[in-house]
């Protein structure tokens, strides 16, 4: 199979996988409808899929890192899917709760292992491979709101295992994928094992960076509903047209990220993305009327150009540690960036949403500090490539280990 043909199984996997991920949130109204949870309660459903998601990341990580567990993406994708599926069925609040976290444990068990088979699948880690498989998780995310609500037209929250069709699509995906890799040898081989010393001062850099993007996205996809709302002087409409801006233009800054990390250097992009996002952000808070939907546009594309350039920057400063580090890129870092969400609220409540998001726009100027000067990682090559020791054998088959970084 075609490196081409395996990167778009994996990443139309990834979508459905993220589909999942998407559909928590997205099911909160129909809990609070059918069900008559407060707002309380319903973010606690939210709570436990996210937070278990984002936190186990890590820890699933360091686990490839020792052994590959290419098994896992179709038994994450399974556990997405059933965990959603099952969450409409029960009355209980607990027994929700615990299928809420279900599927947050198959969304944290999928993605560090995805982007390891992902790296392997594009021969080395191609900056436009690792884009088009980021970009399946942000098609899948954004297609979780239209899709949770025409389940629920059909007969609502008892209508929910229909939910759970997209990760039998998605498993059926991956298993070709996972076939091609593994007869070059690289999902078999061994997880751990690259060449080059870990970068941690950089890799903590870079984790920093991240939160910053995280709180700025957080922010604006929780809030820029109500705000456009507020700017426009439209109704529930524009605030939708607003968030579908977002999640629209993050699609198309991921493949950008890509094409752009193929003329200059990864890190050179993400720092001039990080200003860009910087005066888009203060263009949303300052700029009235349509003008808006332009500058969230420009802030989306921005936030999200770096998003697959950091995961695989993440990877070349551990180079050892490439599940850990998918982990922390993919998992930790977003989880801490979505604690801000409240105090956004919070400072929202006491002043006023468009005085709570001014200080949206100073994060990228942060992040742009933290990296303006990162180093950009030497780029790493295929185990094969590397020519045998005298008196050693010559390295097995392509994609055998762990790709290893070069002089």
């Amino acid at each position: 199979m075609s490196k081409t043909k395996s990167i778009a199984l994996l990443s139309a996997g990834h979508a459905c996988v993220d589909v999942h991920q998407g559909a928590v949130a997205a099911l909160v109204p129909f809990f609070v409808a059918e069900r008559g949870y407060g707002y309380a309660a319903a973010s606690g459903i939210v709570l436990a899929a996210s937070a278990l998601s984002s936190v186990a990341q890590p820890l699933f990580g360091a686990l490839t890192d020792r052994w590959a567990m290419p098994w896992l993406l179709p038994v994450a994708t399974l556990l997405a899917g059933a965990g959603i599926g099952l969450c409409g069925v029960s009355g209980s609040y607990t027994a929700t709760l615990a299928f809420a976290a279900l599927s947050g444990l198959g969304v944290a068990a999928y993605h560090p292992e995805a982007a390891r088979v992902a790296r392997l699948a594009a021969a080395g880690g191609g900056h436009r491979a690792m884009a088009w498989f980021s970009l399946g998780g942000n098609v899948g995310f954004a297609l979780s709101p239209p899709l949770v609500w025409a389940v629920a037209s059909l007969g609502g929250l008892r209508m929910s295992p229909l939910l759970a069709l997209p990760a039998l699509v998605g498993c059926a995906l991956c298993l070709p994928a996972l076939r091609a890799v593994r007869s070059a040898g690289g999902a078999a081989g061994p997880a751990a094992g690259g060449a080059g010393g870990d970068d941690v001062g950089s890799f903590v850099r870079l984790s920093l960076a991240v939160v910053c993007r995280s709180v700025v996205f957080v922010g604006l996809s929780a809030f820029v509903a109500l705000f456009a709302q507020q700017r426009t002087g439209g109704g529930p409409a524009a605030g939708t047209a607003a968030l579908f801006v977002l999640y629209l233009g993050g699609a198309a800054g991921t493949v950008l990220g890509g094409r752009l990390a193929d003329r200059w250097d990864r890190v050179t992009v993400c720092r001039w993305s990080y200003l860009a996002t910087a005066a888009a952000v203060a263009g949303i808070v300052t700029v009235p009327g349509p003008a808006l939907y332009g500058f969230v546009a420009l802030a989306s594309m921005g936030l999200y150009v770096p998003f697959s350039l950091q995961v695989t920057l993440a990877q070349d400063f551990l180079p050892s540690r490439v599940g850990t580090a998918s982990g922390v890129t993919l998992g930790l870092t977003v989880s801490v960036g979505g604690l801000a969400g409240p105090l956004v609220g919070g400072l929202a409540d006491a002043t006023s949403l468009r005085t709570a998001l001014a200080p949206l726009a100073l994060l990228p100027l942060l992040a742009w500090l933290l990296l303006r000067t990162l180093r950009e990682p030497a780029a790493p090559r295929a185990a094969a490539d590397i020519g045998p020791a005298p008196g050693q054998a010559a390295p097995g088959p392509p994609g055998a280990g762990r790709a290893a970084t070069g002089p």
